[in-house]
């Protein structure tokens, strides 16, 4: 049996909007292979991209799934920071249903539509858990069922958040001049959705302190929406690590 296979594919005409997509070794009458959507992190920039998460790609392919690690326009590129970036993850998840099931057909590889799996780190769950909640976890022929967050950046308005770098070159202008777009980017402050969404974060984490995911965690129960926090050893980075405790977390939930 030959290992995993890996694709690029575009999903728009600007130069970052493509992924890569990896499709594991099947084998004939094998079932309905999982298919996870990986959005990786960095502070919404370019210097990182989505290499950052091929070994964790490689690592999921290889245990039977279906992988698609998107790409998106950053902040230093033409249409990226907010609202463009986010629209690139809604049209790489759009995707899903054009040019990603294409290849599937041809590769002869059937998913469970019903239970697509969205996973981010860092910045990127901050755009995993946004964009879920924007199409109302549903695209027009797949059903997202699960979110999971990595050490992610889940509410702009609050202080610690808001004033930060990143965060302010994301949103183009001071929290202060536009807070209604912060209130708009945060997924804190998304509708409720019928995906769960299964928050893990390091608790060493320098970057993103855990204390704020705990407060995501309560707040977005208190709302009625399906979460939970799974604190793992470890810092920031660990996530892209396929030894580290965080992905291993990561597997339990997505059951591989």
């Amino acid at each position: 049996m030959s290992g995993p296979t890996r694709r690029k594919l575009a999903y728009g005409s600007a130069p970052s909007q493509y992924g890569h997509l990896y499709l594991p070794a099947v084998t004939p009458g094998a079932g309905r292979a999982p298919l996870v959507v990986l959005i990786h992190g960095g502070s919404w920039s370019t210097e990182f991209a989505l290499v950052v998460y091929s070994a964790v790609a490689r690592d999921l392919a290889a245990r039977g799934a279906v992988v698609w690690n998107i790409e998106y326009r950053r902040v230093e590129e033409d249409g990226g920071g907010w609202p463009g970036t986010g629209r690139d993850v809604l049209a790489a998840l759009a995707a899903l249903d054009g040019p990603v099931a294409q290849q599937l057909a041809v590769a002869g590889i059937a998913v469970d539509r019903r239970a697509v799996a969205v996973v981010g780190h860092s910045a990127g769950g901050q755009l995993a858990a946004w964009a879920v909640a924007e199409l109302g976890a549903q695209t027009r022929e797949h059903t997202v069922s699960l979110v999971i967050p990595q050490s992610a950046v889940l509410d702009f308005t609050v202080p610690e958040v808001r004033t930060k770098d990143s965060v302010v070159a994301l949103m183009g202008a001071p929290y202060e001049q536009i807070p209604e777009r912060y209130a708009q980017a945060s997924p804190a402050h998304a509708p409720v959705t019928a995906a769960t969404v299964a928050v893990v974060h390091t608790v060493d984490d320098q970057a993103v302190p855990i204390e704020l995911s705990r407060h995501y965690v309560a707040q977005q129960s208190a709302r009625g929406q399906a979460t939970a926090l799974y604190e793992v050893p470890g810092g920031h980075p660990d996530f892209v690590d396929p030894a580290s405790p965080g992905h291993r977390q990561t597997l339990r939930l997505l059951g591989l």
